[in-house]
């Protein structure tokens, strides 16, 4: 496991996929190890792709990049997640999903 963070609701924890260069990483949720929230993968080749888990694909689009943000800083061993767009709202879609600047970082 690389970390943990929360989004003020629920608690998300990110582990990669191999010790030695990863190609991918997943984001779940602690204790339901198969509830994933969020697959990256295509680290290694730079064409990335992220595939969200299915109760979290109706998610807003700034939440899920909050989101990606966050877990690249915990898969990259960087302590300290983002601070929460909104403050731990509900992020269905439906709210606000205006981006806010920044970079994409995955295709999906």
């Amino acid at each position: 496991m690389r970390g943990r963070f929360t989004d003020g609701r629920t608690e998300f924890a990110v582990r990669a996929s191999s010790a030695d260069a990863p190609d991918s990483f997943q984001v779940y949720v602690p204790g339901t190890r198969a509830d994933i929230v969020l697959i990256v993968s295509g680290i290694n080749s730079g064409v990335m792709h992220a595939t969200w888990g299915e109760g979290w694909r109706g998610y807003a689009s700034e939440w899920k990049v909050w989101l990606e943000d966050t877990a690249f800083r915990y898969f990259y061993r960087f302590a300290r997640p983002s601070p929460h767009p909104k403050g731990g709202n509900d992020f269905r879609e439906g709210a606000s999903t205006r981006r806010p600047g920044g970079v994409r970082f995955c295709d999906g």
